[in-house]
């Protein structure tokens, strides 16, 4: 009953399938090999729009080299106050771009509030030599409530970028999840709604270690082949980057695996909803659960072998994460194990 994080599952099988078929022979190393050769068109054809795209190993790696393509030293990032690059990725952001500023704009259910960036955006920072130059907003898709971004609240964002002379940015790790969970194309997310550049998550899918740095517009990727390079993101032996990706797009692999986990996500909200006690505090629109429960039945719960994060002690708050490995049984035994210590 491992609930903590999708990090914790295995990969996929047929992404190790397709390690073992690229682990045979030799093959030009540093990005030549024909499975990174063929990324540019393999998530093109995804988009159904011209794609420059850069494998690296983490999704820390892929947000912050992106973002530090967009945004120069003396720059502001507008994100959400709980996203991944404010809370999880140390100073990262800040060391890749050369200093820029994190800007933390509030909202609820894990959305930029679009008031309060449009306060922040009219506090005349621009031009102004004593401030942060606006740069970039960069937004987390699925969010890290477990909630998602329809394409009109991209395109929203997207418009106050333009008119600021800004960059949007996705961090989409759960990018699958959140796609599967609106049943809509993956370019109605991105570069219809006015995305530049997306952090293509895949490992949190089922890929051993793989994500993708897609950019809509192949001007703004010009220098991340000498940042990946200086950051030391660049792998030698880059065909097992690749090859995890291509296997995600092959015959949809990438949107069953996020269906199954988001089916799995419904299923846990629906049965801890129904239990006197236990509160679902936020839309389940992905492979996130976040769940209210008194103290002490969280713990009785983990007596009884259930592993999940405290998202908040102060609010008595608990997120449960669905990977695509898990099953109809696992929700069904986390369920029962929570109605025990709630009864």
């Amino acid at each position: 009953m491992d609930f903590r994080s999708d990090n914790v599952a295995g990969a996929a099988p047929e992404i190790m399938t397709a390690l073992m078929a690229a682990n045979s022979g030799t093959v030009s190393s540093y990005g030549a090999d024909p499975w990174s050769v063929e990324l540019d068109a393999a998530f093109s054809v995804l988009f159904d729009h011209d794609c420059k795209v850069f494998p690296v190993a983490t999704g820390t790696a892929a947000n912050v080299l992106a973002l530090s393509c967009i945004t120069p030293g003396y720059g502001a990032i507008y994100c959400h106050q709980d996203s991944h690059i404010v809370t999880d990725e140390c100073n990262a952001p800040e060391f890749y771009t050369g200093g820029a500023k994190l800007v933390n704009v509030p909202g609820e259910n894990g959305k930029i509030d679009l008031a309060a960036l449009d306060a922040l955006l009219a506090l005349g920072w621009k031009g102004s030599q004593h401030n942060p130059q606006p740069a970039a907003v960069s937004i987390t898709q699925a969010t890290e409530a477990g909630t998602v971004y329809s394409p009109d609240e991209v395109a929203d964002i997207a418009h106050r970028c333009k008119a600021n002379g800004m960059k949007l940015h996705m961090d989409g790790a759960r990018f699958a999840n959140a796609v599967a969970g609106l049943n809509c194309a993956p370019a109605d997310l991105t570069w219809r709604a006015g995305v530049d550049v997306l952090s293509f998550g895949a490992t949190k899918n089922g890929a051993m270690a793989a994500e993708a740095v897609v950019f809509f517009k192949p001007e703004l990727a010009e220098s991340f082949l000498y940042r990946r390079k200086r950051g030391g993101h660049l792998f030698s032996k880059s065909r097992f980057l690749s090859v995890q990706l291509l296997a995600m797009l092959e015959n949809g692999l990438w949107l069953r695996l996020a269906r199954q986990a988001n089916a799995r996500a419904r299923e846990l909200a629906d049965g801890l909803g129904k239990l006197p006690g236990a509160k679902v505090v936020w839309p389940v629109q992905a492979n996130e659960v976040f769940v209210q429960l008194p103290v002490a039945a969280a713990a009785a719960m983990r007596q009884r072998g259930a592993l999940f994060h405290t998202w908040s002690e102060a609010d008595s708050l608990y997120r449960f994460v669905c990977s695509f490995d898990k099953t109809a049984d696992d929700t069904a035994a986390l369920v029962q194990a929570a109605e025990a210590a709630l009864a």
